[in-house]
This record gives structure tokens, sequence and C-alpha cells, in this order.
């Protein structure tokens, strides 16, 4: 065997075995909650480095206790079809593929750097990001994501899923968690959100540290409207 087949070899092992090493760690989460996610421990070093100070309030609420409201409100903004599928869009992958390719062909033609990776993400895609990866963002994470994705999806159920993203989304700097940004904003325990109350939490996700600084914006508010009279057709699984 050759030196560059051995390394092959090698590369191909390791990359097996971390394969294995997340399968394990998701098979765990159908017993035990996970303690921290990648972005959280990020986002912690991030704000130590910066602010010479550690935000993060969490609170573990179990599913039981997890309000349809909130449910409903974040499938109907994040995910429709979270509830039928396999954990990913392929639809929507296929569009946010096409549209990289235009984007950085044209970022090449202007001699710039390319553009960011446009996403298309799942409710599960979004939970595998930062339950193990890094916020870069390039093809070769991209495809890890999509592997996590169908192991958290052949390996945990549809409820669990929504549990744990729930559980552990960023809903404002230092601020994870249902139970934290239902006592943040509204004063009130997680399992006590009205519909309007969670939709506006809902609304915050793609942009937490965002909308934090403006929760009740006109956008913020006059979106949740749109998302409280969407909520009542959402399946939930």
């Amino acid at each position: 065997m050759t030196q560059a087949r051995r390394l092959l070899a090698v590369w191909l092992l390791a990359l097996v075995a971390l394969q294995g090493f997340f399968a394990l760690r998701i098979l765990t989460m159908r017993w035990l909650a996970p303690q921290s996610t990648a972005f959280q421990r990020s986002e912690a070093v991030r704000l130590l480095r910066d602010k010479h100070e550690l935000l993060w309030s969490q609170s573990w609420v179990d599913d039981e206790q997890l309000p349809k409201t909130l449910k409903r409100a974040v499938i109907a903004s994040e995910d429709d079809l979270f509830a039928s599928h396999d954990g990913v869009r392929w639809d929507a992958v296929k569009q946010a593929w096409q549209k990289n390719e235009k984007a950085q062909a044209r970022a090449e033609a202007r001699g710039q750097a390319a553009a960011k990776l446009a996403g298309g993400s799942t409710i599960t895609q979004q939970l595998a990001k930062n339950l193990f990866l890094s916020s870069e963002r390039n093809f070769v994470r991209k495809g890890q994501e999509l592997l996590l994705t169908l192991m958290l999806e052949a390996l945990l159920d549809k409820r669990r899923i929504l549990e744990i993203y729930l559980n552990s989304v960023e809903w404002g700097e230092g601020l994870f968690g249902a139970q934290a940004a239902a006592r943040h904003y509204f004063h009130v325990d997680a399992a006590r959100l009205g519909a309007f109350e969670a939709a506006r939490l809902a609304v915050m996700l793609p942009a937490p540290k965002k909308f934090e600084k403006s929760p009740a914006s006109a956008y913020v508010l006059g979106r949740a409207g749109t998302i409280t009279a969407r909520m009542n057709d959402v399946q939930l699984p």
C-alpha cells in the first residue's frame, strides 16, 4: 500500500469514527437532554472574550410543559412541513444551491469575495448545526450538517427533536430556550405563553440578536399577527 493510500485509509477511518461518535451522542439524547450545544459554547467564549462576562440563561422544560401555542408558532414560522418531511427540504436545498452558485459567479466576475451560503434549513437542520457545528459556512460543513440531520431523524422522533430545539435555540444574547425567553420578554413561564406571545417569539428566531433590541417593533408585531393566523393549520408531531 502506498503512502497516499495509507493516508486516505486513515482519513476515511477517522471520518467513519467521527460519524459514529455523532450517532452515539444523538442516540443518548433519546433519554438525556444535552447539557449544552456547540453554538452555546462558542457564544460563551465570545462573550467572555468581548464582554468579560458569561451571559447564559437557560432552563429545561419537558415536552409536556412546552405549550402547543409555541410549537405551532415556531413550526408555522420556521418549517411548516416539519411533521411530514424527513429532515431536509430537498427542493429548498436545490434552490439554495442554485442561489449560491449565481451569487458566487457574480462575486468572481466583480473580483469580490464569494457571498455567504444561503440556507433553506429545516428545524432539524438548525438543531444539527447548533448541537455540533461551528458557524462557519462552506460546502463541507453543509454536507456534515445534512448527515447529522438524517441521523437526528433516524434516531429521534419528531417530538424529541422539537423539544430539544425549543430548549436550546437562541432567543437573544446569552438567552437560550423557551423558558428563558418567556421569562425575559413576558415575565411568565413558557407553559403560560399565549398564542400571540408565542408568535412574537417565533418571529425573533431567524435573527434573535437583532430583534431583542426591539421585540415589540412594528415588523415583529405585524409578522406575529400573520403567524397567529396560520397556527391552527399547523400539524404537530
